[in-house]
């Protein structure tokens, strides 16, 4: 019998195996923590070329800027400020997602147009998905997860008061460059290294501006008027107190303005960017009346305020015809001949003034150039290179000499103030600052159109101005709108030129309403009202307080106006 023994194994060869396994795993296990660190070194290395390559980009497409300055009203009233916001974009050459997808959920979050987000994200530069979005918009954008989408803060300019002075202020481009109004005439001062971030003070008051927005567009609407204009002016600093343009915009959203409208022969009306006060000249009428009649006192054609003129009958001369609406058919003294807006008397007056004394009172005024102040956009004037006797005679009651409603409210400061013209600013004037000015009538002269003016509003067309204690002067002018083939008989510009208090003048009011409708459409009934009711709320606003008490001197012309009997004439509170 044999036994079989099996041999041990032997105790150096299991230690081999044991060495070989053990030499094996770790083998495996630095290779798979070679390609583990590889796999994260290609992550690292991706995402610093995004945030490389991201920053580049932003930096080339999104230039650093300083902060806008805020814009004020002269009380410090926020006009225009800039605020942070966020801009969201997309680098389309770094998108690692499904293009069509990620279109569609920026579309869904953003309210977009999707076909248009992915048409940025095929391209191969650099694009802007939103420049204006909430903090809310850009957390929900991230979770998409997609790094080509980058996020940047940025400056957003925000106009709190909406509507208000956006004719003034304008707006601002896509590169946060002015593009109208003071937004582009103040764009290096509110931009600049040494004076960026310091607000800019305006020369309006918001209180004054909203009432008289308020007050004009009221007005326009009602009437159906194609568009209305308005400016205060102080008289002895030459600052815009309120500038109104109607139809308007709101400069937080300038692409969403209405589109301007047509008329019935498919020609484009100015739209609501287009400031009637300053770009666009008109025949004013019998508002240049009191400009005239200025003309002649300050020369020595008129020394005598009891002098008559024949306006008896239609005045002919040189194939024209000259005539009043609703004519007294009589001889007219000079307070007679501006009661009454009598355009045969004045147009006696400026033919024995002659055209050289008559252009040279207008050039004074600054009628033959464009009105020089900050905005930007100045219309230019129609004046006439030659005043022969029929251009004298028909300019001298606003004929054929177009200005702008700026023009005019700076020659009515003028003519109320002492007699001396200043230019027109939107900046505020410090208080006691000296503004000069040159003269173009005597204090005398001045002092004599004051008078006028009141009679003008107690005794005349302008009584539906007369807002009670506030001692308004001013003239009605009513102008046949002039077309391609002359003057339509079916559409006119209405202005009211007004100042007050006329015992101490602080402000000239202009109203104009642009072909307003209705049965009767004079001055007297569309543009007089409004300045009635917006020297009633704004008058105290800006300083002038209503006295029933006071009043300018009108005495010693009282008696000339002749009255027919029964009718009621205006006494006169206890006069300066």
């Amino acid at each position: 019998m044999s036994n079989l023994l099996a041999r041990p194994i032997a105790p150096r060869r299991l230690a081999d195996e044991r060495a070989l396994v053990r030499a094996t795993a770790q083998k495996r296990l630095m290779i798979m923590m070679l390609l583990y660190g590889a796999a994260i070194g290609v992550v690292v290395a991706k995402l610093g070329f995004f945030a490389f390559s991201a920053g580049a980009a932003n930096a080339s497409t999104m230039a650093d800027r300083v902060i806008r300055g805020d814009i004020v009203d002269r009380n410090g009233e926020p006009l225009a400020r800039t605020i942070d916001a966020w801009a969201i974009g997309i680098h389309p050459d770094q998108i690692l997602g499904d293009r069509r997808e990620i279109a569609q959920r920026l579309a869904n979050i953003l309210g977009l147009d999707e076909n248009q987000i992915y048409a940025k994200l095929q391209g191969t530069r650099f694009s802007y998905i939103e420049r204006d979005a909430s903090a809310s918009l850009v957390t929900e954008v991230n979770a998409i997860g997609e790094p080509a989408i980058v996020f940047e803060r940025q400056q957003q300019r925000l106009y709190p008061q909406s509507e208000l002075a956006a004719q003034v202020l304008g707006f601002l481009d896509v590169n946060n460059k002015g593009a109208s109004g003071m937004e582009r005439a103040l764009d290096q001062r509110l931009t600049a290294a040494d004076t960026a971030g310091k607000p800019v003070a305006l020369s309006i008051d918001a209180r004054a501006q909203s009432a008289l927005e308020n007050e004009l567009g009221q007005q326009v609407t009602t009437l159906k008027a194609k568009g209305g204009a308005g400016v205060v002016l102080d008289v002895r600093t030459g600052e815009i107190m309120a500038l109104a343009s109607f139809p308007t915009f709101n400069p937080n959203n300038p692409g969403l303005a209405p589109k301007p409208a047509l008329t019935e022969d498919g020609k484009q009306l100015p739209g609501p960017f287009f400031n009637r006060v300053t770009s666009a000249a008109y025949e004013l009428g019998s508002t240049f009346k009191p400009i005239t009649m200025a003309a002649a006192i300050d020369s020595g054609t008129v020394t005598s305020m009891a002098r008559r003129f024949d306006a008896t009958q239609p005045l002919q001369i040189d194939g024209f015809k000259i005539h009043d609406h609703d004519g007294e058919g009589r001889w007219l003294d000079i307070p007679e001949t501006l009661i009454h807006s009598s355009n045969i008397a004045t147009a006696r007056i400026a033919d024995e003034l002659g055209g050289d004394k008559l252009s040279a009172m207008f050039r004074s005024m600054g009628f033959d150039k464009p009105m020089p102040f900050e905005l930007p956009a100045r219309g230019r004037t129609l004046f006439p290179q030659k005043f022969s006797r029929v251009t004298t005679m028909t300019a001298g009651f606003g004929h054929g000499v177009a200005v702008t409603p700026m023009h005019l409210a700076a020659a009515y400061a003028a003519l109320v103030n002492g007699g001396i013209w200043r230019p027109v600013t939107l900046m505020k004037v410090q208080p006691g600052t000296d503004v000069p000015g040159r003269r173009v009538i005597s204090e005398q002269t001045s002092y004599r159109i004051r008078q006028l003016l009141r009679l003008v509003v107690t005794e005349g067309t302008g009584r539906t101005a007369d807002a009670p204690g506030f001692r308004v002067g001013g003239k009605t002018g009513t102008a046949e709108v002039a077309t391609g083939g002359g003057y339509s008989k079916k559409a006119n510009v209405s202005t009211f030129a007004a100042a007050f208090p006329m015992d101490a003048p602080r402000y000239v009011v202009i109203v104009m309403l642009d072909s307003p409708q209705g049965a009767v459409r004079t001055a007297a009934y569309t543009a007089a009202p409004v300045v009635d009711r917006f020297i009633l709320r704004a008058g105290p606003m800006l300083g002038v307080m209503p006295d029933p008490s006071r009043d300018i001197n009108v005495n010693e012309l009282l008696p000339l106006i002749w009255h027919r009997p029964g009718e009621k004439t205006q006494t006169m509170a206890d006069p300066e």
